[in-house]
């Protein structure tokens, strides 16, 4: 009688082990105040009206001029309750210093008011900021200043500000892809305090962050990288104490010497901002926003000259 020999066993490939966390060897998450950066980028673009100038002059690797005309409009509230624009120019200088450990930003405006911004780092982990806006109207200058502080796998920050302003947050990587965080403030000028809290995941095609405060804010956002080149976005915000809610989608389009970048909200607002790069040194940008519901629209074009 002839033996039957069965058949060899299919070929299956041995299932990896699933990759083991060391919870002691976690990357260091992003800054607290940086959490939705990805969703900002996306649904909060830089509109403006009327004609837009910038021209960048470097005079060394660390020492720059600029020079910013703005022609639009501004608005004023009326007697009505409605919000008419009176047409206005500006100018603005500044001065950029950028060193590996101290960069510094200064702009002045002809009517008087100087912004200043300084970031310099104290060592590989701490660093300073400072921001400080002066004006010649009374009680209206203001200053923060700020010291942050990268550990291994956490992030923390103490503010200090005029008008006995008082802050700390602090962020934590829980496994390499989670990262929670908290905040408490407190203003001595108005005797307000506040607390809040903040969760952030991340992998490489998805962004998903909440945030929380007991000033009843509510803040959800979330994005998906479709390609290296687009990317989509959606944020919800909600008010608990006024009731009011938002909820917003917008995308990130980055082309081969173009950025499109809008966004559409429930309040009936429509914007985009196209910026164009025409030659080296020098970009054309293109702004557009309608608000159905304050029956109001934005139009600008502008020219960035420069590094």
């Amino acid at each position: 009688m002839e033996s039957i020999v069965p058949p060899p066993p299919p070929h299956v490939s041995p299932v990896s082990p699933p990759e083991k966390v060391d919870y002691l060897d976690l990357p260091c998450p992003i800054p607290y105040e940086e959490i939705h950066r990805e969703a900002l980028m996306s649904l909060k673009p830089e509109v403006f009206e009327g004609f837009r100038f910038d021209l960048t002059k470097g005079l060394n690797p660390q020492f720059a001029l600029s020079h910013s005309v703005v022609m639009g409009t501004t608005e004023v509230p009326s007697r009505d309750y409605q919000t008419l624009k009176m047409p206005t120019a500006n100018y603005e200088f500044g001065v950029n210093f950028m060193d590996p450990k101290l960069m510094m930003f200064g702009r002045l405006l002809m009517d008087g008011r100087l912004n200043a911004r300084v970031k310099w780092d104290l060592t590989d982990d701490l660093s300073f900021k400072a921001n400080a806006l002066l004006t010649k109207e009374p009680h209206m200058s203001h200053g923060m200043f700020n010291f942050d502080y990268k550990g291994h796998d956490y992030r923390t920050q103490f503010q200090f500000g005029n008008g006995s302003l008082f802050g700390a947050n602090y962020i934590q990587s829980m496994t390499p892809n989670l990262s929670l965080g908290g905040e408490v403030f407190w203003t001595g000028q108005h005797r307000k305090s506040g607390i809040g809290y903040a969760a952030r995941y991340n992998t490489e095609k998805m962004v998903a962050t909440s945030q929380f405060a007991s000033t009843g804010m509510v803040l959800m956002s979330y994005v998906q990288k479709v390609s290296e080149k687009v990317s989509l976005a959606t944020e919800f915000m909600y008010n608990y104490l006024s009731r009011d809610a938002v909820a917003t989608v917008g995308y990130d389009y980055i082309l081969r010497q173009s950025r499109l970048r809008g966004k559409i909200d429930s309040n009936g607002c429509v914007s985009a901002l196209l910026e164009e790069r025409l030659n080296m040194g020098l970009q054309f940008i293109l702004s557009a926003e309608i608000d159905h519901k304050k029956k109001d629209y934005k139009f600008g074009f502008g020219l960035t000259v420069g590094q």
